[in-house]
């Protein structure tokens, strides 16, 4: 006879994958955290390119009724409106790590904003942006929560945030209710068993890419928006992709032909002319 697994039971055994995960990672270099690192200079060409690799392709891609990894060219999205983020926790994240994530999450909602131009705050109610914190378990009962937090929101979407596979850490989900590339709403949702760095990797990738930098790529480097897991925090390159993203210069809708050369240019402002 099939034998049932109790939810906590699982939640511990996904908390112990991630934690050898991340003593992994740490062993082979890694979660690096230092913003701008001198072994890895970049060009304005250099960030021209990786930024239209990041901000006008999407990471994800619906077939059918299933959301697949498949990078494909997209428009420039961002907000218009204020950002307004709030952090939901679920019952197993202890109080003590609830204060701690809080307090980064703020500060780090500041700085995005620095980086932008643009009004981005963390809030108790009101939110248009929702951190999600939660164990396996709580994740795979949030269905009815996610209607509440993002009315609309089709079951595609919630199957994919209660079904997360192990190989998924965290994600981000942006959405336009007035179908235009303009977001409206956003959905990070965060593994409550990650340890430390990895969860606070989670909070500074999955809350830039919310803004409006969908994509990774392998030739991000030195940054974030990076599959290998090689840096932990936002770094001086990624700072540069938000500054891009939010200049008055662009605008959301465009594709890469009309948005490259503005791209270039400032690329090259922003890099001093570098070359």
């Amino acid at each position: 006879m099939p034998v049932e697994i109790d939810l906590p039971q699982q939640d511990d055994r996904v908390r112990a994958h991630f934690t050898a995960l991340e003593a992994r990672r740490l062993r082979d270099g890694l979660l690096r955290q230092n913003r701008s690192p001198a072994d890895l200079p970049f060009s304005d060409r250099d960030l021209e390119e990786v930024f239209v690799k990041i901000a006008l392709f999407d990471e994800y891609t619906y077939v059918g009724n299933r959301i697949i990894q498949r990078p494909s060219p997209s428009t420039l999205r961002r907000w218009e409106m204020p950002v307004r983020m709030a952090l939901e926790f679920g019952p197993s994240v202890p109080q003590a790590r609830q204060a701690a994530d809080r307090a980064l999450v703020a500060a780090y909602a500041a700085r995005l904003g620095r980086l932008t131009g643009h009004p981005v705050t963390l809030i108790d109610r009101g939110a248009n942006f929702h951190v999600l914190v939660m164990s396996e378990a709580e994740r795979q009962d949030i269905g009815q929560r996610l209607r509440q937090l993002v009315p609309g929101v089709d079951d595609v979407t919630v199957a994919l945030v209660q079904n997360l596979p192990i190989t998924v850490s965290c994600l981000v989900l942006a959405f336009s209710r007035s179908g235009t590339d303009v977001y409206s709403d956003a959905l990070a949702i965060i593994r409550a068993e990650l340890p430390d760095l990895s969860r606070h990797a989670c909070y500074h990738e999955e809350l830039a890419q919310g803004m409006g930098l969908p994509n990774d790529s392998p030739r991000a480097r030195p940054s974030i928006f990076n599959d290998t897991a090689e840096f932990g925090v936002l770094t001086v390159m990624d700072e540069q992709l938000l500054r891009i993203l939010y200049d008055p210069r662009l605008s959301p809708g465009m594709r890469e032909r009309e948005a490259r050369p503005v791209i270039r240019i400032i690329a090259r402002e922003l890099m001093g002319g570098e070359s």
